[in-house]
């Protein structure tokens, strides 16, 4: 008697396991969609501030040497857009110096990373040997207004994803090394 009582619970047992189970898979899909639903995204550690809403450049025509830049390279290609203030100078010639030497940091993956300046070039003494790194590009229509610092001999940063979404700003003063911590995390 004993047996067949122990056999009739068995499968009850057994049925409220698997249901268990299930929860254990089930749970985190239901509690991700919840968050997801409820507009929920996670902050990462960056340094760069996130443009929200995310938006695309894909229309922005930016003329680069008398051709249109691709934002959708042949290969995947991300692109950090130097935006300059007014009158860039010593100081903004060396912060797009480190930016430059963020992106040589890469090392086998510089490659994966293009340089854009859209404004006009820097005239001080250096700055040529710092612009060789950078397609010089202007921007008839302004879109990066918004992004562009307004302080003189400053310059401020758009990084751009390899299918011509605008993902990370970096203001006016931003610090070169977060940037290149960023761009170690993104590009790999």
């Amino acid at each position: 008697m004993t047996d067949s009582n122990a056999k009739s619970t068995t499968p009850r047992s057994g049925r409220f396991k698997l249901v268990l189970i299930m929860l254990v898979f089930l749970a985190p899909i239901v509690a991700a969609g919840m968050l997801t639903l409820s507009g929920w995204q996670p902050q990462g550690k960056g340094n760069g501030q996130p443009i929200v809403p995310q938006r695309s450049v894909a229309d922005v025509r930016v003329d680069a040497g008398g051709k249109p830049w691709a934002w959708r390279d042949s290969e995947p290609r991300l692109t950090l857009v130097a935006l300059p203030g007014p009158g860039c100078a010593e100081r903004c010639v060396q912060t797009l110096a480190l930016m430059r030497n963020a992106r040589i940091v890469l090392n086998r993956n510089a490659d994966r990373l293009r340089l854009l300046y859209i404004g006009a070039p820097p005239v001080v003494a250096g700055a040529d040997a710092v612009m060789t790194d950078y397609v010089v590009g202007t921007d008839p229509a302004d879109a990066f207004a918004e992004f562009r610092p307004r302080e003189a001999d400053s310059v401020a940063a758009v990084l751009v994803e390899s299918n011509a979404t605008a993902l990370a700003w970096y203001p006016a003063g931003f610090d070169p090394n977060g940037l290149r911590k960023d761009l170690q995390k993104v590009i790999r």
